[in-house]
């Protein structure tokens, strides 16, 4: 076992010369055009800009060293930086940095723990309809959450929304040159996306010449980089979160795991490796975990699988997993020797970016999608970008899948079916509803779909036939393809094998798995209706349901003949 996985993991830390070129070239357009995305993300978390670019150096190597996706860019993303900022309100500024170390430690081990216990199959419980709810929401934050830098006139409120509403209120107090740095950055990323050669570099050049454009006397009032924070030309180091934290920080780090995790599932599943195959989302878990894990002993914050940087990394040429690799490496090799460059950035550049970015982020073709599947969908849709614009992103994600959930059970236990299985003597069966009341000296045959957990079990009791009026009666039910009951069918099951036995009637149940015979066995059913009573599944269809009506006709013939032997003594 030991030997297979260090085998797995020579074959992927491999480097092929051949690729080594376009690996390194394709690092170098990510490294370049990450740099201020990673800061404005930190930025957007409320938090030092260079905890973005220390967590590019240190998380994005080392997950892409991990993970069991080839391409996949672990990076800051828009979605997590503002969850992370949701998870710092109330908190106070000294202790914020500190938080946001503890919480990459715990979203890493989350995320590691669930990668070994092979917990892929988690992500099928978010709903397409809550992540699309959550992502357009997110979206608006982004936008909304830059008019301060953009501006310059800072609301006193902290929703971003109501924000929003007393900027428009008060635009009297914008500060013009901010605002023309801001509104230059986002023309230029625009012009320069319209060319396949600049679009690459889009957001660089942009935010370069418009800090260029703040360094000019008309501009002095505009904020930099170096007016927030001075950029060390140094590496991050060694340092241990404070742990003490850890309660406090539950929550927001399983919400943050809960979207990383998705939007890693998201390029699992958009971007098969070089082989052909795609990669194994427990194996990303597990990748994003250490990268998240690494970060946070080097002031990094928690980063996820970024479907914008993975598509960057892959149009740009990159081969395999190295390109990523590079990508830290180079952002190091910058931050040593242009870290006074990095300080000249102007801080509505950054806005004005996450401004553009906020906009690609917004995704109107899956909004189309799940408004027009249903209802249901519908509902969760909305009600998620409502929750993520009015309430702390960590729970917004949480009530977007309880909400789901609910509903989900809701639908499911007014989807099951009880039908009735008539056989004919010549040509096939009829299927049509189950009676409402149980024929006496007849065999019913019933045949449920839909799931029989609690909720949809109950509602199959309810449409059962009555057998309180029923006497000499045989139900059959066909239990073929259910793997397992809940409690809830056992104890259905149980007391309508009491009722109908009450009036000298019979249950049997045809097309019983190993696993549901197991649970009768356990809970005492089996000695109730009677191990002759059951007839296990078969590989050939419809067998054992035809020996069940045979053992019933058998019955019924026995039990009338014992009828008719008991009015001939009474004569």
């Amino acid at each position: 076992m030991q030997s297979n996985i260090i085998a797995t993991y020579k074959q992927r830390w491999s480097i092929r010369p051949k690729n080594l070129v376009a690996d390194l070239i394709a690092g170098l357009t990510t490294a370049v055009s990450s740099i201020p995305d990673s800061m404005a993300s930190a930025l957007l978390a409320g938090i030092n800009p260079l905890t973005g670019l220390y967590t590019m150096i240190i998380a994005t190597p080392i997950g892409a060293l991990f993970t069991s996706s080839e391409m996949m860019h672990i990076s800051t993303t828009s979605a997590l930086s503002l969850a992370v900022a949701s998870s710092l309100v109330g908190m106070p500024p000294d202790l914020k940095l500190q938080a946001v170390y503890m919480l990459a430690l715990m979203v890493g081990v989350i995320q590691i723990t669930l990668g070994l216990f092979k917990m892929g199959y988690l992500v099928r419980f978010v709903p397409f309809s809550v992540m699309t709810g959550f992502l357009n929401g997110v979206a608006v934050l982004i936008i909304l959450g830059q008019l301060s830098d953009f501006t310059g006139y800072s609301s006193p409120f902290s929703n971003r929304v109501v924000q929003a509403l007393d900027t428009v209120l008060n635009i009297q107090k914008i500060q013009l040159p901010i605002l023309i740095v801001g509104l230059t950055t986002v023309i230029l990323i625009l012009v320069f996306n319209r060319s396949k050669k600049t679009r690459p570099y889009s957001l660089i050049f942009a935010m370069i010449i418009a800090s260029a454009l703040a360094a000019l006397p008309a501009f002095k009032l505009v904020p930099t980089v170096g007016d927030v924070t001075k950029v060390p030309g140094a590496l991050p180091h060694f340092q241990i979160p404070n742990f003490s934290m850890f309660l406090s920080l539950i929550i927001p780090a399983f919400a943050l795991s809960i979207i990383g995790l998705v939007q890693g599932a998201g390029i699992s599943q958009g971007y098969p490796n070089p082989d052909g195959k795609f990669p194994d989302p427990s194996g990303d878990f597990f990748g994003q975990g250490v990268a998240n894990l690494a970060a946070s002993f080097f002031h990094g914050m928690p980063a996820g699988g970024s479907l914008s940087g993975t598509a960057l990394v892959v149009n740009a040429g990159a081969r395999t997993r190295w390109a990523n690799v590079f990508v830290g490496i180079l952002i190091a090799i910058i931050i040593l020797l242009f870290s006074h460059a990095v300080e000249l950035i102007a801080m509505p550049a950054l806005a004005g970016l996450l401004i553009v970015i906020g906009f690609q982020t917004i995704k109107p073709t899956a909004i189309l999608t799940v408004w027009q599947t249903g209802l249901t969908p519908r509902a969760v849709m909305v009600i998620t970008f409502i929750g993520t614009l009015i309430m702390p992103l960590q729970f917004a994600v949480l009530l977007g899948v309880a909400i789901s959930v609910v509903l989900y059970i809701s639908q499911q236990a007014n989807r099951i079916k009880l039908l009735e299985i008539v056989p004919q003597k010549s040509g096939f069966p009829i299927e049509r509803p189950a009676p409402t009341q149980l024929p006496s000296h007849k065999i019913t045959m019933l045949v449920p779909y839909g799931s029989l957990f609690y909720a949809a079990a109950t509602t199959l009791e309810e449409n059962l036939p009555a057998a309180e009026n029923t006497w000499n009666a045989v139900v059959i039910f066909l239990l073929r393809g259910y793997d397992e009951f809940g409690s809830t069918m056992i104890g259905v099951l149980d007391r309508y094998t009491r009722t109908v036995q009450e009036h000298q009637g019979k249950v049997i149940l045809a097309g019983v798995s190993e696993g549901v015979h197991d649970q009768l066995e356990r809970t005492g059913l089996l000695g109730l209706i009677g191990e002759k009573n059951i007839f296990k599944v078969q590989h050939e269809y419809g067998l054992a349901a035809n020996q069940a009506y045979e053992a019933g006709e058998q019955w019924l013939a026995a039990a009338e003949q014992q009828e008719r032997h008991s009015e001939n003594e009474s004569f």
